[in-house]
């Protein structure tokens, strides 16, 4: 049986790279699908409906389920009207997977206000406010009697868990998605809401360009080699993740190729304590070697 037979799933930023193959292989495993796309360039501008629908008419020339949104998804306005179309067509929603975003790369002191407030809002806000929308959804279905068993999928990436030269906004905004994803999970856990995240490296029109990145991130030149840079390598545990009997809850995960590794997040290092308030003069003697 198909792993998200009877399951609906909702993905933003389907329209093209990893969120069309997100799209895809959950209408291969049963799933209906809302392909959500502004179909925007990496930017966030220059939005085009099209994008969206070509991916409807792929999955449904497949024999899949699928319909079209083209709301921008960083207001509750649009996140609003998502929910709405995906109960309307197809009564509930079991999956939600906010894959939407934009990139504008500046060196930090280069940087302006508006390429800060239009990567935060188009990856953090993004996030936000589908988050928020379907888990009032969810709350109101659980107090109605109306258990759900569902699951949000969010992306986060090594630029904001580990660091990038030249994403700090980008960065900021995917470290929040991280931390976004482990107090919801807490708080949605009664609801019967799972939320975890992932932190993708694939080839996409994101990473295909960067400097130093779109040669490593290259399709290999053997055609029988295993393509670890594929975008479809992802999909496979955001398929999993969305399942009904899914364990998982909280969790950060890296995916390259066939490599999936646990992030534990921040954690203690090393501790001084005197029991008593520092001086200057005691703290540079004590951390000048620790740090």
């Amino acid at each position: 049986m198909a792993s998200l037979a009877d399951r609906v799933v909702v993905i933003t930023g389907a329209g093209r790279g990893i969120g069309r193959e997100h799209a895809l292989l959950a209408a291969r495993e049963g799933a209906r699908v809302v392909v959500n796309d502004t179909g925007a360039d990496a930017a966030g501008r220059n939005a085009d409906p099209s994008v969206a629908q070509a991916v409807v008419d792929e999955i449904t020339a497949s024999g899949g389920t699928a319909v079209a949104h083209t709301a921008d998804v960083a207001t509750v306005a649009g996140a609003v009207e998502l929910l709405e179309l995906a109960r309307s067509t197809y009564g509930a929603v079991h999956g939600l997977v906010n894959n939407a975003g934009i990139l504008r790369d500046r060196m930090f002191v280069n940087m302006s206000e508006d390429d800060w407030d239009a990567v935060v809002r188009g990856q953090l806000g993004a996030t936000f406010a589908p988050s928020q929308v379907f888990a009032r959804y969810w709350r109101d279905e659980s107090k109605a009697g109306r258990q759900p068993v569902a699951s949000v999928v969010n992306v986060s990436s090594t630029s904001g868990l580990i660091g990038a030269i030249g994403q700090t906004n980008y960065g900021a905004a995917k470290a929040g998605i991280a931390a976004l994803t482990l107090m919801v999970a807490q708080e949605l856990a009664r609801y019967g809401v799972r939320t975890n995240a992932l932190t993708p490296v694939a080839r996409t029109r994101m990473t295909q360009d960067l400097p130093g990145i779109g040669e490593m991130v290259a399709a290999p030149e053997d055609p029988d080699a295993f393509d670890v840079y594929h975008p479809g390598n992802i999909p496979p545990l955001v398929a999993w993740l969305l399942t009904e009997d899914c364990p998982a809850n909280g969790q950060v995960f890296y995916v390259k190729g066939g490599e999936i590794r646990q992030f534990t997040g921040w954690s203690y290092g090393w501790t001084v304590d005197k029991g008593d308030r520092w001086t200057v003069a005691e703290l540079d003697k004590e951390l000048r070697t620790r740090v």
